[in-house]
C-alpha cells in the first residue's frame, strides 16, 4: 500500500471515529444526575440522591444547568446536511414553599451561552433582563414551565406551558394539561402540587413543527401534544448550542427538581426508566415534640399535675383564641394561626417592631415550620361590619403578583384585632431614608429608580390586574426597599377593588393627612385619580427631602405641593431640591419629576395623568409640554378652565428672584396661553 493510500486510509478512519464520538456527544440520558458531566451555577447542585436541584427555598435566587458538550444543532450552511429533528425527555418536580404559593418556575433552554450572569431571577426565570428580554441577537429557545402570571409578558394564567424563542412572551402557550386516551379529553395538571412529572419537546424539522407534551411521571407519553406550534428554529438557533434549564424564584420560593434527562439531536430521544429515578425528598412538615410523661408518682402527685396541665391549657388557649367564623372556612389556605404568628414575632416583642403609624404596628417575625421572614401588620378592629367583605379582598390581594408589590401573603383574626402578613423586605420603608439622621442619604440615581418601580406597580394595579385596585395610602412610609434597593409598594390594609368600567363604591375618607386629593373631601370616593394624586405628592417628597405637610413652616410653606408650586410659577423650581443631593442628580430628571408631581397633584381629577401616562413620562418615552420663558405655563397641561382659580396661590414670604416674579406670573398662568 502506498503512503497516499495509508494516508486517505487513516483520514477515513479518524473520520469515522469523530462522527462516532459527536453521536455520542449529541445524544445521552440521565436516569438520576450522579457523575452527570453538566456546567452548575448559581443555587443548582447535584444532591447526593442524585436529584439536580435548580433552585431551593431561598428568594430572589436563579440556577442553571447544562450539559457541557456543545450540539450540533443548524447545519443549514450545508446543503448535504439539512437542519435537524431533535427531542428531548425530562421528569421534574415543582414543590412550592408554601401551600399555593411558588417561585416563578423552570424552563428546559436552548442556548448559544451558558453565561448568564447578566440575566435576573423572579419573573424573567434566569434567561434575560429588562434590557435583552425580546433581542433578536439572544438565539435562545425556552419551553416554559410557569406558575406565576406575569401580565408584562401576556401569560395566560399562572399554571401554563410556553414556547419562548428570545424573549419571555411566549410565541404560544396553554394551561398544563395531558390527554388521556382512555377518557378521551384533556385532564388538567397543577404544577405547583409537589408531584413529578414528564416534559416531552419533539422538533419535526422537515414539517417546521414543535410539539411539547406533559403528562404525570408514570404515565405514558400521550398521543396528542399540549403544543404543536409551527416555528422554523433553523431561524433562531445557530451551529453550535448548548442545552440545559434554568429556573428562578422571586418574593416566595420553591424548590425546582430535575429526576432525569434525555436528548437527541437527530432523532426520538430515549425514554427515562422511572425505577431509576432519584425519589423527592420528604415534604416539608411541622415538627411536632411528642409529650413524653413518665407517669411515677403518688396519685396525689398525678391529680395535681393533670389540674395545672389543664389550667396552662385554657390560659394558652385564651393566649392564642382566634376569632374564626363559619364563612372563613373558604379562605383556610390565606389564614395564619395566632400562634404561628406570636411565636414568628417573639410574642410581639418591642424589640422585633418595624414601624408604627396611624394604622397599626409592623413586626419582622420568622415562621417556625419554613424559617420564611415575614412582617406582620396588627391593625385594631372593633366591629364585625363589613369583615367579610375586607377578608374576601385580602384574599383576591393575595392573588397580585408584581416585582414591585410587597407580597400580601395571608391574614389572621383575633379578637378585637386583624392581623396582614407581608413578605418582609431587609431595607425597610423609605421614609427613614428620606427623613432620618440615622440612615445613609438615599441617592438621586436610587430615587428616580424607586419613583419608577413605584409607578409600575400603580399602573398594574390600576390597568393590568383583573380588577382595579386602589391603594388609597400612596405615601413613602408604605415604600418599603428590597435588598437591591428597588422600591415595593406595600400596605394593602386599605385597598379597595372594582371591577374595570364601573365606579368604586367607596364614601369613607382614609389616607393620610398631605397625600389626600382635594376632591375626597367633597365626595368621599377615592379613584385611581385619588391615588394619582398621592403618588404626585410622594414625587415632590422624593425630590425635595420634605415631608407633604410641615405645620412648623411658614403659613405659605405648610403644604409642600403649594410650596413647590410657587417655586415652579415663579421660574425657581430648582430652589426646592432637597440640599443632602446637591451636585448628584441630572437637571433634566428633577425637572421631570418636580413638575410631573405637580401635574399628577393637580387640584382637578380631569387634568391629571392616569399611571400609564406617568411611565410614559419617567420612561422618556414621551416628553413633557415644554415650559415658556419665566417658568409660568405648562402649554398643553394647565389649560383655561373654570375650575382654574382653585390652583391660583400667593407666597408674599418667598425670597430671592423667586418674589420677583412671582406677582406677574399669578396674573398670567391660566390666561396668557404661553
Amino acid at each position: 500500500m502506498g503512503a497516499s493510500s495509508r494516508a486517505f486510509f487513516l483520514l477515513t478512519i479518524l473520520s469515522l471515529i469523530h462522527v462516532s464520538l459527536a453521536q455520542d456527544q449529541n445524544q445521552f440520558i440521565y436516569n438520576g444526575f450522579q457523575g452527570a458531566n453538566l456546567h452548575l451555577d448559581g443555587a443548582a447542585k447535584i444532591l447526593p440522591s442524585g436529584l439536580l436541584e435548580l433552585t431551593n427555598t431561598s428568594k430572589q435566587i436563579k440556577g442553571h444547568a447544562f450539559y457541557q458538550i456543545p450540539i450540533s444543532f443548524n447545519r443549514s450552511s450545508s446543503i448535504s446536511i439539512p437542519f435537524p429533528s431533535f427531542s428531548t425527555n425530562l421528569a421534574f418536580a415543582i414543590v412550592p414553599e408554601l401551600p399555593n404559593l411558588s417561585g416563578h418556575g423552570l424552563a428546559f433552554i436552548i442556548s448559544p451561552t451558558m453565561d448568564f450572569s447578566q440575566a435576573v431571577g423572579g419573573q424573567y426565570l434566569g434567561l434575560f433582563n429588562i434590557s435583552n428580554n425580546g433581542l433578536p441577537t439572544n438565539h435562545v429557545l425556552a419551553i416554559e414551565l410557569d406558575t406565576i402570571l406575569n401580565p408584562e409578558f401576556a401569560d395566560i394564567n399562572n399554571n401554563h406551558v410556553g414556547i419562548d424563542v428570545n424573549s419571555l412572551k411566549s410565541v404560544d402557550s396553554a394551561p398544563v394539561s395531558y390527554f388521556s386516551s382512555e377518557e378521551g379529553k384533556n385532564i388538567s395538571l397543577r404544577l405547583l402540587n409537589g408531584d413529578p412529572m414528564q416534559l416531552w419537546v419533539d422538533y419535526d424539522a422537515p414539517r417546521e413543527v414543535l410539539n411539547v407534551t406533559v403528562a404525570p411521571l408514570r404515565r405514558l407519553k400521550p398521543n396528542r401534544p399540549l403544543l404543536s406550534t409551527p416555528v422554523d428554529l433553523s431561524q433562531f438557533l445557530l451551529e453550535n448550542m448548548y442545552v440545559g434549564f434554568s429556573s428562578a424564584t422571586g418574593p416566595v420560593a420553591s424548590d425546582h427538581y430535575v429526576l432525569g434527562w434525555s436528548f437527541n439531536s437527530s432523532g426520538p430521544a430515549q425514554n427515562l426508566e422511572i425505577s431509576k429515578l432519584p425519589p423527592l425528598p420528604p415534604k416539608r412538615k411541622t415538627s411536632q415534640k411528642p409529650s413524653n410523661v413518665i407517669i411515677i408518682l403518688p396519685i396525689a402527685a398525678i391529680v395535681f399535675l393533670i389540674m395545672v396541665i389543664g389550667a396552662v391549657y385554657f390560659v394558652r388557649r385564651k393566649k392564642y383564641a382566634e376569632v374564626r367564623e363559619e364563612w372563613e372556612t373558604e379562605y383556610d389556605p390565606q389564614r395564619f394561626s395566632y400562634k404561628d404568628l406570636y411565636i414568628a414575632t417573639k410574642g410581639f416583642k418591642e424589640k422585633e417592631l418595624l414601624g408604627a403609624g396611624g394604622f397599626g404596628k409592623v413586626y419582622k417575625g420568622t415562621l417556625p415550620a419554613s424559617d420564611v421572614q415575614i412582617a406582620v401588620k396588627r391593625i385594631s378592629h372593633d366591629s364585625h361590619q363589613g369583615m367579610k367583605e375586607f377578608v374576601a379582598e385580602i384574599a383576591s390581594m393575595r392573588r397580585l403578583r408584581h416585582r414591585n408589590l410587597v407580597q400580601l401573603l395571608g391574614y389572621c383574626r383575633r379578637k378585637g384585632e386583624l392581623l396582614l402578613v407581608y413578605d418582609y423586605m431587609p431595607n425597610g420603608s423609605l421614609d427613614k431614608f428620606l427623613f432620618s439622621n440615622r440612615t445613609p442619604t438615599l441617592s438621586w440615581f436610587h430615587r428616580f429608580r424607586v419613583l419608577k418601580d413605584v409607578a409600575s406597580a400603580l399602573l398594574y394595579l390600576h390597568e393590568e390586574w383583573e380588577q382595579v385596585v386602589l391603594h388609597r395610602d400612596v405615601k413613602s412610609s408604605n415604600v418599603l426597599l428590597d435588598a437591591d434597593l428597588s422600591g415595593r409598594l406595600g400596605d394593602f390594609g386599605l385597598a379597595r377593588l372594582y371591577d374595570h368600567g364601573t365606579n368604586p363604591q367607596t364614601t369613607r375618607v382614609v389616607g393620610t393627612v398631605g397625600y389626600l386629593a382635594p376632591e375626597l373631601s367633597k365626595t368621599g370616593r377615592a379613584t385611581t385619580d385619588t391615588d394619582v394624586f398621592a403618588f404626585g405628592v410622594f414625587m415632590l417628597e422624593m425630590a425635595c427631602g420634605r415631608r407633604p405637610m410641615d405645620l412648623q413652616g411658614l403659613p405659605e410653606e405648610v403644604s409642600m405641593v403649594d410650596w413647590v408650586m410657587g417655586y415652579w410659577r415663579c421660574g425657581a423650581i430648582l430652589d426646592v431640591i432637597d440640599p443632602k443631593l446637591e451636585g448628584t442628580y441630572l437637571v433634566e430628571e428633577m425637572e421631570l419629576v418636580l413638575k410631573l408631581g405637580l401635574l399628577c397633584a393637580h387640584p382637578m381629577p380631569a387634568m391629571r395623568p392616569k399611571m400609564r401616562q406617568v411611565m410614559q413620562y419617567l420612561d422618556g418615552h414621551v416628553s413633557l409640554p415644554e415650559i415658556q420663558d419665566g417658568g409660568t405655563v405648562f402649554t398643553s397641561t394647565f389649560a383655561p378652565s373654570n375650575g382654574a382659580s382653585d390652583f391660583v396661590m400667593s407666597f408674599p414670604s418667598l425670597s430671592g428672584k423667586c418674589s420677583a416674579n412671582l406677582l406677574s406670573s399669578n396674573e398670567s398662568i391660566f390666561h396668557t396661553g404661553r
